[in-house]
């Protein structure tokens, strides 16, 4: 069974050349970052300009918002040994965790904070005082001035009056403690007996007053408790009340002033770890921040805007992009020369140089995909394009002129419409394709004109009569391309298929034919159109060709 032999399996190591390789671009995570970039590299200037803006929008935001300061002050929970009215020590207090809970809620009480609010006065204070401005009040703030408010009409019952303006004293000042409330925050430090207590404020004097208050209120609410008990004993030691009594005016004077007990205050079953200080710097807004996300919720608007562009505008703007949507070759790329007008003898420029290398690089594409056609004969090849100024005229002489210097016999049928290259005048209808075959003229009575080696006939008359009854799948039209044929290789610089149907009529006689789309201006749309419409012409369509490219 060795020695028998078998054919070679399709699966073998080594590809068959006469198989059609499966694509194997890669569908995962690098391809997927590869076209990411791609596309990120093809609308940078979108996502820059998006990224720029959400950044500058950010940066005046957080420059508009008003610095908060904001001040800690700490308090350890350490609760002493009582003293009894005879001068003894009883037993010493317990702390756990319960207790650490209730003293932290003591300390956010109401009764506590509101001593705090009416000590320093807090109502008088503008920022709990006032309304504070919007984003649009201080944005204005920050270009100019704003206008004056116009003062309201005061006038009524002086008891009227007074009852309202009563009213909205009660109501300012309700407002005023409840945002006082919610600005000054009491927490444990994790499980531990210390509390921390934060107060927020635009004035950097005043959190460290507030937060010192707070707990110098705590100390005298304790004390005064401790003080009220020796009091109601009936054999208190006046020393013992005389030393409750410094406690307590001295932790009371500290809470008015926002500061601290001047005294030691041992018997407040508290001990102050941290004095709350003068903030050096604003803790809020972070403007930094505030900026970096201003700046990716911009690079985030624009990508929603590059995807939504990629959804409507299906304009073709690269080769690989085009072979992909149309699912047909494209042959060439030729780029955006401002100027160029064919192939010049001398090249003087790096442009140059380039727009003739991809011109050389479009005629080697359709030798090597018109191999089987040609057969050591001339061939027929048209260009078409779907609207006008896809450079479609350019790009037949371009390519006819290095044909031509290649040694070969070169005939270029123009479209007259085309005038972006060597326009020829027509001074009759047998000058023309199209008058041609009107008159009925034999290929012999034509005459071509030279234009750079090339013989060049316009395919339409300046006669109307002639473009409107000419006939171009008569038999004459075909007897003067197979002559021209037998000359040397003919193109067909054919009219725009959008305006008219002379181009599927002229297509048929060609061998090859290209469809032509212009960089950031054909649509997907159209080139699949203009391949439909051509192979139901009959026409066969080896291929596209991307013009104007840039970059």
């Amino acid at each position: 069974m060795f020695n028998r032999p078998r054919p070679i399996d399709v699966t073998s190591r080594f590809w068959r050349e006469n198989e059609a390789q499966a694509n194997v671009a890669g569908d995962g995570p690098i391809a997927l970052l590869r076209a990411l970039i791609e596309l990120a590299a093809r609308h940078k200037a979108t996502l820059a300009i998006c990224c720029a803006v959400g950044l500058a929008v950010s940066a005046l935001y957080a420059y508009s918002l008003p610095p908060t300061y904001q001040a800690t002050a700490t308090l350890l929970l350490e609760p002493r040994q009582s003293v009894i009215s005879s001068g003894e020590f009883g037993a010493q207090q317990t702390l756990d965790l319960n207790r650490a809970d209730s003293e932290l809620q003591t300390i956010k009480s109401e009764r506590l904070l509101s001593a705090v609010f009416e000590s320093l006065n807090m109502k008088s204070d503008p920022e709990l005082a006032g309304k504070q401005p919007g984003f649009i009040a201080r944005l204005f703030d920050l270009l100019g001035p704003r206008p004056a408010d116009t003062v309201a009409d005061t006038t009524g019952t002086a008891s009227g009056a007074t009852s309202a303006t009563d009213e909205l004293d009660n109501d300012a000042d309700r407002a005023a403690f409840l945002k006082f409330f919610s600005r000054l925050n009491a927490r444990r430090v994790g499980q531990s007996f210390v509390i921390q207590i934060d107060y927020s404020s635009s004035d950097p004097k005043l959190p460290a007053r507030v937060a010192n208050a707070t707990i110098s209120g705590y100390i005298y609410q304790t004390v005064a408790f401790k003080e009220q008990i020796a009091r109601a004993g009936t054999e208190a030691l006046q020393g013992r009340l005389d030393s409750l009594a410094r406690q307590s005016d001295a932790a009371r004077e500290a809470m008015h002033l926002g500061t601290l007990p001047a005294i030691a205050t041992p018997d407040a079953d508290a001990r102050i770890i941290g004095a709350a200080l003068p903030p050096l710097g604003p803790s809020a807004p972070r403007r930094s921040l505030i900026m970096a996300l201003g700046a990716v919720v911009g690079l985030l608007f624009g990508s929603g805007v590059v995807v939504l562009r990629m959804a409507l505008d299906r304009r073709v703007r690269s080769a690989k992009e085009l072979a992909h949507e149309v699912d047909l070759r494209c042959l060439g790329s030729i780029p955006d020369v401002p100027g160029a007008e064919g192939v010049p003898w001398h090249i003087t420029s790096p442009q140059q140089q380039k727009y003739v290398a991809a011109i050389r690089d479009l005629r080697t594409s359709i030798e090597i995909a018109c191999t089987s056609l040609r057969n050591e004969k001339s061939i027929v090849i048209a260009i078409v394009g779907w609207t006008p100024g896809a450079g479609v005229s350019t790009l037949c002489a371009s390519v006819a002129q290095l044909i031509s210097r290649g040694g070969r016999q070169v005939t270029l049928f123009k479209a007259s419409d085309g005038a972006d290259l060597h326009a020829v005048e027509d001074h009759g209808p047998a000058l023309s394709l199209a008058g041609a075959a009107f008159a009925g003229l034999m290929p012999e009575q034509l005459s071509f004109e030279e234009v750079s080696g090339v013989a060049v006939l316009p395919i339409h008359s300046r006669d109307a009569n002639a473009n409107l009854f000419t006939d171009f799948r008569n038999p004459r039209v075909r007897r003067i391309f197979e002559v021209a044929r037998s000359r040397g290789d003919v193109l067909l610089d054919l009219p725009p298929l959008r305006h008219s149907m002379d181009a599927l009529a002229l297509a048929s006689y060609a061998d090859a034919v290209l469809v032509v789309a212009r960089a950031g201006h054909t649509t997907i749309e159209e080139i699949s159109e203009s391949v439909q419409l051509l192979r139901r012409a009959g026409a066969n369509v080896i291929g596209t060709v991307i013009n104007r490219t840039r970059g």
